[in-house]
């Protein structure tokens, strides 16, 4: 009688160890199917988030030159008239992150800052100069570079960079509502993300 009861309790035992190690490798799978999960997302998100936009601006330049100090003063100017192509643009696929499979947990660390391209084309008009106070290739590129300068700051200044920002916050919120919907947390250099309007106060 004892050796059956032993026998039952032996057969017991192994049934519940056999029925754990199971759900531990299910576990386990479903683990690592979730890393793959999210890993797959973020390439598919790791792609160039580009915002375009167009800005019109008219420039007066003048220069002035001492030809003979308090005497004679050569000057010349011109009207600049600029159409530039702007582009902010985020490039998602240099985003670095660790997966903490243990606890759950997907940490951003390092999302890139975005990159302004400005592409302008120059029309002058009303170009004055005295003989003495020439035109030359240097005013040219001074004012190419004046131009590019106030236009940065416009841009900067502009909706058209909220709307960018905007944009990377959309395709930022697709890694929360994965991550949400799987039972993770989300985390951006450890401090957690808890909700979309969350990604919207990031310092990136």
């Amino acid at each position: 009688m004892k050796n059956i009861t032993f026998g039952i309790l032996i057969a017991i035992s192994l049934f519940f160890t056999l029925r754990y190690c199971n759900e531990k490798k299910e576990d386990d799978a479903q683990l690592i199917q979730n890393s793959m999960l999210i890993q797959e997302q973020i390439k598919n998100v790791g792609k160039l988030v580009v915002t375009e936009g167009h800005f019109s601006e008219v420039f007066s330049y003048k220069d002035s030159r001492d030809v003979f100090p308090y005497l004679v003063t050569a000057e010349k100017k011109a009207l600049v008239v600029v159409n530039a192509d702007v582009t902010i643009a985020y490039d998602l696929s240099k985003i670095t992150y660790d997966i903490d499979e243990a606890n759950k947990i997907l940490n951003i660390t390092y999302i890139p800052e975005e990159e302004v391209k400005i592409s302008p084309e120059f029309e002058y008009y009303d170009i004055q100069a005295d003989f003495l106070n020439q035109f030359e290739a240097k005013d040219y590129n001074k004012i190419k570079n004046k131009v590019k300068a106030s236009l940065m700051k416009k841009v900067e200044a502009s909706e058209f960079k909220k709307n960018s920002k905007n944009r990377l916050i959309s395709e930022l919120s697709k890694f929360y509502v994965l991550t949400n919907t799987m039972g993770w947390t989300l985390q951006y250099n450890d401090t957690p993300i808890t909700s979309p309007e969350t990604l919207e106060d990031l310092k990136l």
